[in-house]
């Protein structure tokens, strides 16, 4: 029978279980040294915002199960329990236990409802189902969840996966190949990979404290959250002011800006990759050029510490998850199932980011980014297995940035067969101030869309910070 919270602004209709069509054909995955820190996070959620199906909401679920229960035949893994085995070893058992599957209604709401407010409205928390479950949860309930939200006009589909299963590249693997299937392929076009003897494989064991991690940061603190659209135009126009004072001297002012407009967009949302030209790019060449991504950070980075009206002797940092997965020697399969990331901080104190340019803080992220090859992947890792602990996930000194997400993910690739996403939008896991989030445009071209969460009042004035908002755009 239908229910509703009476503070709820949603219905449920129905709840189910969805199980693989096909049993596993893998026992277990063990957890990995860039798992394990994960267990004290949120689960991650991500969804898409659609026009309504050209056929029966009711024919709609239907389908979805069925393609559902498809997709998790080649995603067995998700479709698991987690498990610490006597050593203190935890693994995914690939038990085709199943996840969840949830219908609910909004139809007092509409696309432009949710769309048009400046601030991302509360509505969208209640499209995403395990809310505020901590991966570590993972022992008890389901692995992944799809929760599919009704409106008056279109139709939301949320995905909520543990955050110590997969990072956001195998994340979106499995939503676009929900999506594929939905669309009828026979074939999907990328298979996961879930080997692990890989270097992220370890015998270091993780100690937890009776009862499982808690989470490592306040879920109740004020925030505002809004949706910052940079064009194709406004990203080339802050690359080219990070770049022209050391490329400027060499070139004219027009050369370089050519350069940037024919090569700039190769390396839009580098951090997530750390390419050039498909390899690794070497710290010895200073001339490289600062990507699109790192230029904008830096305006982020800059705008968020002015706004926060610190001491200048403050150290601010920015923290940038990059993906391991083409930094290594050799490189992880690029559909590796699992977490392939690291967390790289840069600091500044807030005073001297301010007074110099955008080129100096550009420049900052730029070297970061740039010398996080093979050796310091394998660093990481060693640092780690002898201090086996928990990702701190937070901004605990009140002058940090986190960014999550890339420009990279194919989010608007999950098109259910009648057409492309209209917007991406995400639940209420793991924020708070300072979280930002890195989305494509949805006009793509190099157009990048930025969720940010900050306190009340920073939000204010990043709003008002003119340097900031010359640069932002009506989204599309």
């Amino acid at each position: 029978m239908p229910s509703s919270s009476s503070s709820s602004s949603v219905t449920l209709v129905s709840k189910s279980i969805i199980k693989p069509d096909q049993s596993s054909t893998i026992p277990k995955l063990k957890l990995s040294v860039s798992d394990l820190p994960m267990l004290s996070c949120h689960y991650i959620q991500k969804g898409v915002l659609l026009t309504y199906p050209p056929y029966s909401f009711h024919d709609l679920i239907v389908f979805l199960k069925q393609s559902l229960s498809a997709t998790l035949s080649h995603f067995s893994p998700l479709a698991g329990r987690l498990n610490t085995d006597p050593d203190g070893h935890v693994h995914i058992l690939c038990n085709d236990a199943g996840i969840d599957f949830l219908q609910v209604k909004a139809l007092h709401l509409s696309i432009n409802d949710i769309v048009s407010p400046q601030d991302v409205p509360d509505c969208f928390k209640e499209f995403f189902t395990l809310d505020r479950t901590l991966s570590y949860s993972g022992h008890s309930k389901p692995l992944a969840a799809v929760q599919v939200t009704e409106l008056n006009d279109g139709v939301f589909i949320g995905c909520t996966v543990n955050h110590a299963v997969t990072d956001g590249t195998s994340f979106w693997h499995f939503f676009n190949t929900f999506a594929e299937i939905c669309k009828g392929v026979q074939k999907i076009s990328k298979s996961p990979d879930f080997c692990r003897s890989t270097v992220f494989n370890s015998n270091a064991v993780l100690r937890f404290p009776p009862g499982g991690p808690k989470v490592t940061f306040s879920s109740d603190e004020p925030l505002r959250e809004r949706i910052f659209h940079f064009s194709r135009e406004s990203i080339l126009k802050l690359k080219h002011k990070a770049n022209c004072g050391s490329l400027l001297g060499k070139q004219s002012n027009s050369e370089v800006l050519g350069k940037l407009c024919n090569d700039g967009w190769k390396t839009l949302g580098g951090e997530a990759n750390g390419l050039s030209n498909g390899k690794i790019k070497n710290d010895t060449n200073r001339t490289a050029e600062i990507s699109s991504f790192q230029s904008l950070c830096a305006q982020l980075w800059r705008s968020v510490t002015r706004a926060r009206k610190l001491d200048p002797s403050k150290p601010t940092t920015f923290r940038m998850a990059v993906n391991c997965r083409p930094r290594l020697e050799p490189r992880l399969d690029a559909f590796y199932f699992g977490n392939a990331i690291q967390s790289i901080p840069t600091k500044a104190p807030a005073g001297e980011l301010l007074s110099r340019d955008l080129r100096w803080g550009a420049d900052l992220l730029h070297e970061n980014v740039v010398v996080h090859g093979d050796a310091t992947v394998r660093k990481g890792i060693a640092d780690w297995e002898r201090d086996p602990r928990l990702f701190p996930l937070g901004n605990f000194d009140g002058a940090s940035i986190t960014m999550g997400s890339s420009p990279r993910f194919p989010m608007y690739d999950n098109d259910f067969g009648w057409g492309r996403p209209l917007a991406i939008r995400s639940g209420r896991a793991n924020k708070f101030d300072g979280k930002i989030s890195a989305f494509p445009g949805r006009e793509g071209n190099g157009s990048v869309d930025l969720e940010v969460v900050l306190a009340p009042a920073t939000m204010t004035g990043l709003v008002n910070d003119a340097e900031f908002m010359q640069y932002v755009s009506a989204i599309v």
